[in-house]
């Protein structure tokens, strides 16, 4: 049995295993397993390169059924994997029960039961109409191509090639025709890519103060600040010709669309399209696509999960998304060193991203959280190529790569700088740099009270300061959008942030027809002249979405108009009811 290395740091491990399956005599299924040594007269094998011979201690699995149906699964997992020959930073991971917990037996754990509804959904046919076995297939395609080009084994056909005088990134290339297999693949614009040699970029850095799920976030959310590069050259590898290589060109896309296909059970993995929008403008770019397409797998971005491993992995995928499409996997894998719990929140990728905007460092005066928290990143990039254009394309990597690596840097300075804790968002607020906001909580509470002839909130004490807390926390989505012709957002308590997945910055570039769906967009405009003239009214529930486009249930909304100290209309006021993805 062989296990990839998470990292490029330390080399994958393998076993020489013994392995014992019986039924017992009350149908329980028993897989037990250790490994074999000389000095218990087992065959001697040779050790295998790329990798270290790790020992399994005795370990497996007992299946018990159930009365009525179903059965109990039991685990163990108990393994030596030689952390002496590892770096003492990576120790952790390799020698911490917690950490083989979370990355086998939990893991194993959530297989079987994403396996298990899989089958009893087996005759639902979910979005793209794609099955759940069907995208189950491509979520472990994505995964598997990331971790064989992270490990580079020879027996795939991976070789190492010179560095450029710098160890910082490591440049390997596979031309094995397996490899390659279904590569050059004809567009639906009718070019076709021409390539016959992979190049995988790789590298590995240690991260201080750097809460794992923010990060990963906020490079799913903000694309454009280390993307744009890569795009384009997936873009331009459809286009025939020498001349596309890595940084030829810069990128001028027009829009992200995300597209929801999947996520597991437990909500922990999340597979999407992601569409890249108007990606050949220029004359010259007119044999390129329009769009670019690329498959996405997302996980570990819970915030509350302890010690999580998060990746975001994605490859560029034909318009037409055929099942058997190729894959070219790169991406992100964020690895927790310590057992501690990130405090983080949602709207942090929002402070985080409007300071980076604004070329200024997050405010200090936030308290520290963390403590002295360390992960590891590891990133890999495949670009597939002609191979004449092999010393280009390893050099335009090799740049590329660090000028990621640069980026991850400047996002986890302003992260570890800041430390933002779980209520971020109402302690920036409460710091006396957005007064208007207390007064907007007050605004919004007397409104509803004058139309509803109820109070929203019930705050702990008094005050502004108060009434904008317990505002803050309310357990349903409030939002307010401006009286404009195409009302946008420009208010949102914690709930509506996490409802909307979008942070205080970001929820102003939200118009609110854009969160309905055709049928609320017709029940919000059939009750508009209620809420003009009446000052309030209650819809109907609904779907909506989220700036991510995942579909968002919702039991209600009540709207009402929010009028300030003259009583003039301010802004409209929406919440929306025991809300909940779907």
């Amino acid at each position: 049995m062989q296990l990839y290395a998470p990292t490029t740091l330390a080399p994958g491990r393998d076993f020489w295993l013994l392995r014992y399956t019986s039924v017992m005599d009350d149908g329980s299924l028993v897989v037990c397993e250790r490994s074999l040594s000389n000095t218990q007269n087992g065959p001697s094998m040779p050790a295998v390169q790329n990798f270290v011979r790790a020992e399994m201690l005795p370990s497996g699995y007992l299946i018990r059924p159930c009365d009525g149906g179903g059965s109990i699964i039991h685990i163990v997992d108990h393994m030596n994997l030689e952390a002496w020959n590892v770096p003492e930073v990576l120790r952790p991971l390799y020698e911490s029960s917690t950490v083989l917990a979370q990355r086998v037996t939990m893991a194993a754990l959530r297989h079987l039961k994403q396996i298990a509804q899989d089958i009893s959904q087996s005759s639902n046919v979910s979005n793209w109409g794609r099955r759940p076995a069907a995208l189950r297939a491509l979520s472990h395609r994505l995964s598997r191509g990331f971790n064989e080009a992270l490990n580079g084994f020879g027996d795939d056909g991976w070789s190492l090639i010179g560095n450029d005088g710098m160890d910082d990134v490591t440049i390997l290339v596979n031309s094995n025709p397996e490899k390659l297999m279904g590569l050059n693949i004809s567009f639906t614009n009718g070019y076709t890519s021409i390539s016959n040699s992979v190049l995988c970029a790789k590298a590995s850095m240690l991260l201080q103060n750097v809460p794992p799920a923010i990060l990963l976030r906020f490079l799913r959310e903000h694309r454009s600040e280390w993307a744009d590069n890569f795009d384009t050259y997936s873009a331009a590898a459809v286009k025939i010709g020498p001349s596309t290589f890595l940084g030829t060109r810069v990128a001028n896309f027009g829009g992200q669309v995300v597209l929801p296909l999947a996520q597991t059970i437990e909500h922990e993995e999340l597979l999407e399209v992601i569409k890249l929008e108007g990606v050949g403008q220029s004359p010259e770019d007119s044999m390129m696509p329009r769009d670019l397409f690329l498959l996405q797998l997302c996980s570990g971005m819970d915030e509350n999960a302890v010690g999580t491993c998060g990746e975001l992995i994605f490859a560029p995928i034909d318009a037409s998304f055929v099942e058997d499409a190729p894959l070219l996997p790169s991406g992100f894998r964020i690895i927790p060193l310590d057992p501690g719990k990130d405090a983080s929140s949602p709207n942090r990728t929002l402070d985080l991203a409007s300071a980076l905007e604004a070329g200024n460092k997050p405010s200090s005066d936030l308290a520290v959280t963390n403590g002295n928290s360390r992960s590891v990143m590891t990133i890999a990039f495949q670009f597939a190529f002609e191979n004449h254009m092999q010393e280009n394309v390893a050099c335009g990597a090799r740049q590329y790569v660090r000028s990621i690596i640069s980026s991850v840097q400047r996002v986890a300075l302003a992260l570890s700088s800041t430390n933002l804790g779980p209520n971020s968002g109402l302690r920036s607020m409460l710091g006396g740099t957005t007064p208007e906001a207390h007064t907007l909580a007050r605004w919004i509470c007397q409104s509803y009270r004058n139309y509803m002839g109820d109070e929203l909130l019930k705050p702990n004490g008094e005050g502004s300061e108060s009434i904008l807390k317990a505002l803050w926390h309310h357990s349903d989505a409030i939002l307010c959008c401006s009286l404009k012709a195409v009302p946008v957002f420009t208010f949102a308590n914690q709930a509506g942030l996490d409802m909307l997945e979008t942070t205080l910055v970001a929820l102003q570039d939200i118009s609110l027809e854009k969160i309905f769906d055709d049928h609320g967009r017709k029940n919000l405009c059939s009750e508009f002249p209620q809420i003009m003239n009446q000052g309030f009214a209650t819809l109907q529930g609904g779907i909506c979405l989220s700036s991510m486009s995942r579909p968002i249930s919702y039991e209600r909304s009540v709207a009402w108009k929010v009028l300030d100290e003259d009583a003039n209309p301010h802004c409209f006021c929406f919440m929306f009811v025991n809300w909940s993805f779907v």
